[in-house]
């Protein structure tokens, strides 16, 4: 039978500044749930992804905890004052404890979620979750949602990163800080969705660059300063040509200067502002709406994807097929729908970090070898299993009828895990840094807001605004000095590493801590929401996240290129 567009209101009672209100659901969307066995969803898009990303943390993280087995400290994603039992890795994928202990038996009179919140809530918790898949990681303890990594501080999301720094989405990358979806760069800085790239810093949607200085949308370029749209040029400033000579000459009269890289920042983001934008950075994409997709097909509504097919709303992953609503990981998966962190999987639903499963339905931390499991928590080599409770078959099919006939009556069944019941607030997740609300809003909306974040302010030893202007004049003894950030007064230290980087590439000490220069590079990357807008040459519809009413110049792929080449 086949089925015509239906527009549908949004179920979610909670109001919501991003609710779209009414939304559709497409043909090809009918045959996928009918695929994976579940009614077409209640909630709009926009919700459905907002209270997905309250379950995952990636850097808001806690010291001076412990290992509830061995003992040892670890750092953590989960909030100290929580009830959770934290093991640090080693003493979490080993043998000394079993997750079978921790079974319920099914009781028909109350809720799943109920059950599954205190199930939960027994079971001990990864203190992060990091993998081994990508590789060993070492000399690597400050990180989170990482894997191959050797000698970094402060990298989430990322794999295969060797002394690298406060970065997130970063993989096959040596000697990198503060940098954003990024792969295969080396000696950069400040880098956003930049790929093949060495020596270069402030660079945004740029390929193949080299000794290069605040660039955007550029490629094949070297020893150019502040320029845009560029191809294949050398000892550009601002878009403009001079001789090698005169480019070093300006260079070094504000390399490595504060106030001097601040003013010269200024005439680079008009030069950009007075310049056409491409309506999306997609590579080798086909039929496919979104932003930073690289060799996709079918992918609508995605961001930050790679190597994916016939998917929607998908974010942050790689390598998955056939697949609604991921965030995260989606490594060699197929058949997910509103799953979390989860990888190498098929046929799940509302999971968050599994691995290496088979059909899952509301499930956490289970891997590896899992087949036929419901609502189980940290389960390892197991089938037929429902609140980490073994089943046969027959009994685990008749539980399952009920769960899922619960499910489907209150119009929660094909979502992600209620985020009522997430481990993490609000403001601790990537729901924050996407869905940016206040306190006052996030309350409003149901969700959580965690007053006791970690860190601290007004302890600062040295004035930020009394720092030496110059990297060059600027001593080691920086790195024993707290200070304050000039945005949010949060406390920060430099470290050594980081240090010996900034006077090695002769960068300034950064005046922010890593938080606001994180979500600096977020607002830069731009929103997850992409409107139908007109190409501002040739007026043919376009998708995109940027706002040709906030004055940017958009144009079409099409257009784009015959003004750049």
């Amino acid at each position: 039978m086949s089925h015509e567009i239906q527009k549908v209101t949004c179920q979610n009672h909670n109001i919501s500044k991003h609710c779209q209100g009414e939304f559709t659901i497409e043909p090809d969307d009918f045959v996928f749930y009918k695929k994976i066995k579940v009614p077409p969803p209640t909630f709009c898009p926009e919700c459905r992804t907002q209270r997905a990303m309250v379950w995952r943390n990636e850097t808001t993280l806690y010291s001076g905890n412990k290992c509830n087995l061995c003992n040892k400290s670890v750092l953590t994603m989960y909030n100290p004052k929580s009830d959770f039992i934290i093991y640090c890795n080693s003493c979490y994928r080993g043998d000394k404890w079993e997750p079978r202990d921790y079974a319920m038996d099914y009781d028909f009179s109350k809720s799943f979620f109920e059950q599954f919140e205190d199930l939960m809530r027994k079971v001990p918790k990864n203190a992060l979750y990091n993998t081994s898949g990508a590789g060993l990681i070492v000399d690597s303890p400050y990180n989170n949602c990482v894997g191959g990594l050797k000698n970094c501080y402060m990298c989430f999301n990322s794999a295969n990163l060797e002394d690298c720094m406060y970065s997130r989405g970063v993989t096959r990358s040596k000697e990198v800080l503060d940098s954003y979806f990024c792969k295969k760069i080396e000696n950069c800085y400040e880098a956003i969705n930049t790929y093949n790239s060495v020596n270069s810093f402030w660079i945004q949607n740029s390929n193949d660059i080299l000794d290069s200085i605040f660039l955007y949308d550029c490629a094949n370029v070297s020893n150019c300063l502040g320029c845009v749209n560029l191809r294949n040029k050398s000892f550009c400033i601002l878009n403009e040509q001079y001789s090698k000579e005169e480019y070093f000459s300006f260079l070094n009269k504000i390399k490595g200067s504060y106030s001097n890289l601040e003013n010269f920042r200024n005439q680079f983001i008009s030069l950009t502002k007075s310049l056409p934008k491409r309506a999306n950075q997609n590579i080798k994409t086909m039929d496919c709406v979104g932003d930073y997709l690289t060799e996709c097909k079918n992918v609508k509504h995605g961001f930050e994807v790679m190597n994916s097919e016939d998917c929607k709303r998908i974010y942050f992953g790689r390598d998955i097929k056939d697949s609604r609503g991921t965030i995260g990981y989606g490594i060699k998966s197929e058949l997910l729908l509103e799953c979390v962190s989860t990888g190498y999987t098929s046929r799940a639903i509302g999971c968050w970090a599994c691995e290496l499963s088979q059909d899952l339905e509301y499930c956490v931390s289970c891997f590896p070898s899992n087949k036929n499991l419901i609502g189980c928590d940290s389960m390892r080599n197991s089938q037929y299993c429902i609140l980490n409770k073994q089943y046969s078959k027959e009994e685990y099919e008749k539980i399952k009828i009920h769960i899922n006939e619960e499910l489907t009556v209150l119009g929660v069944y094909g979502l992600m895990l209620p985020s009522e019941i997430s481990p993490f607030s609000y403001n601790e997740t990537l729901a924050q840094d996407n869905y940016n609300l206040s306190e006052e809003e996030v309350l409003k909306e149901g969700f959580v807001w965690e007053k006791d974040i970690q860190m601290t302010s007004g302890k600062e030893t040295a004035d930020i605004n009394s720092l030496v202007d110059n990297i060059n004049e600027t001593s080691e003894d920086i790195c024993k000095e707290i200070l304050a950030c000039i945005d949010c007064n949060r406390n920060y230290k430099i470290t050594e590493q980081e240090f010996y980087f900034y006077k090695n590439k002769i960068i300034p000490v950064p005046r922010k801590c890593f938080y606001c220069r994180h979500q600096s590079r977020i607002v830069k990357r731009g929103s997850l929401r992409f409107d139908k807008e007109i190409c501002n040459k040739c007026n043919i519809d376009i998708y995109t996240n940027l706002n040709p009413k906030d004055g940017d110049i958009v144009y079409c792929e099409k257009c784009y290129q015959q003004k750049v080449y």
